[in-house]
């Protein structure tokens, strides 16, 4: 059966698998700020898309499932892009790499590759405006190396090696070359060459340097046709134009912001915790969830004095619930609980506070942390965004349906943002 009998639109130029949700509205935005209609789905859709637009990004919650899972799902969003006549795709994942020896960014490429029946990809990164810059192959986060950046201590994702060359080699079977800062500054012609250079050499995936937009736009068109993509969501600001499109405001349009606001945050990551500490010394009121207080059971009755600790105070302006803390105090929990468990204990308890917060009427909701984020969207029932203003680089408030007029929400990856986001955040939609 034809793509077009089963219902897909002819004009999807980009289709994109995020392997979290807070990565996909980064990718998401990228492409809206750059001139391109797009649609986020929350998992892989049971039916055809209902509108025309450029790009769908289909946000899965795969980054730290295990490897056969991740992959699995993976496929699942690419056969759904297919159907839906996407031109190119786009594997997304985190602007610091987050994966371990065993997965994910690696098994999940070399899927996708074999589905596409390509033997050449690219992965990078590089996301200049949020500081993540690759250089000879080596990975920075702002002014340091990703080893020296707090990623180090990533509950699970703990990156210890910023050399994306080996920490790819670690995880695919192919071999893993590089396209370095001189070749990509010559621009598409030098990159060509390159690619055929690597690919005679019998390399299937190659890291690609960029320090600068002006080095993402470089690359862009040497891009263009690939079948697949692999990167953060940097290397999208350089391809709507290989579709001929240009940056338009109407893109990023949303419905007026009404209801109450909220910030829920379970982000352990260095950015988040000095927001967390930025909210609190403006004297905004704040509560933590402490993982320990879940367990034995304890988690519903934990949510239900959460949400009465709340009730009164929605009405005076934003709060924030969270249980961000310190490496340490993250790493005691999980001695006590073990990983698995201390994790999933918090995102169910948030995601049930941020159910009860909409409950009682709050419609612009700031979530903080990939899996957080995960969580609570499932929670919220939503099953598609649409994408709207940016607040800082990489997140951008989005808007989901519903019959009672919406939710405004942005998922913000623990690493992004600016200290004092969660209150700029609300400043932007207003």
């Amino acid at each position: 059966m034809s793509a077009l009998k089963q219902g897909h639109l002819p004009d999807l130029k980009l289709g994109c698998i995020a392997d979290d949700f807070t990565g996909a509205t980064d990718l998401a935005n990228n492409l809206v700020r750059s001139g391109m209609r797009v649609v986020q789905t929350i998992g892989v859709p049971t039916s055809p898309l209902a509108a025309g637009v450029d790009a769908v990004v289909v946000a899965l919650k795969s980054r730290t499932l295990p490897a056969a899972e991740a992959i699995a799902q993976s496929l699942e969003a690419l056969r759904w892009l297919q159907a839906q006549g996407a031109q190119q795709i786009y594997f997304k994942y985190c602007s610091t790499f987050d994966s371990t020896p065993e997965g994910n960014i690696g098994p999940v490429t070399e899927a996708l590759m074999d589905a596409l029946h390509t033997d050449f990809t690219i992965a990078t990164p590089a996301f200049p405006d949020n500081g993540r810059t690759v250089f000879k192959g080596y990975l920075f986060a702002g002014h340091v190396l990703l080893n020296e950046s707090g990623m180090q201590n990533h509950p699970l994702t703990p990156m210890t090696d910023p050399n994306l060359v080996r920490v790819m080699q670690a995880q695919t079977r192919r071999k893993v070359g590089l396209i370095d800062y001189k070749t990509v500054a010559q621009g598409e012609a030098a990159i060509h060459e390159r690619i055929a250079a690597l690919r005679a050499e019998g390399v299937g995936v190659a890291v690609v340097d960029a320090t600068s937009n002006d080095d993402l736009h470089r690359l862009g068109p040497a891009l263009k046709g690939m079948p697949l993509l692999t990167a953060g969501s940097g290397v999208a600001i350089g391809l709507p134009a290989n579709f001929g499109l240009q940056p338009s405001a109407q893109a990023s349009q949303l419905p007026a912001a009404k209801g109450l606001q909220a910030v829920v945050s379970g982000s352990c990551s260095v950015a988040t915790n000095a927001q967390v500490a930025h909210f609190k010394a403006n004297g905004q009121p704040a509560l933590a969830i402490h993982p320990g207080s879940l367990m034995h059971g304890q988690s519903n009755a934990v949510v239900q004095q959460v949400l009465a600790w709340a009730a009164p105070l929605l009405k005076d302006g934003p709060l924030l619930v969270y249980s961000t803390a310190e490496p340490e105090a993250v790493k005691a929990a999980q001695a006590q609980l073990g990983v698995a468990e201390a994790g999933a204990l918090v995102e169910h308890a948030l995601a049930a506070v941020a159910r009860g917060l909409v409950d009682l009427g709050v419609q612009q909701l700031v979530v903080a942390g990939g899996e957080t984020s995960g969580a609570c969207v499932q929670a919220l029932g939503i099953a598609q965004l649409q994408i709207g203003p940016q607040i800082d680089p990489g997140v951008p408030w989005c808007h989901a349906p519903s019959p009672n007029g919406g939710v405004h929400i942005t998922l913000k990856s623990g690493n992004f943002g600016s200290e004092d986001f969660f209150t700029n955040a609300f400043k932007v939609l207003a």
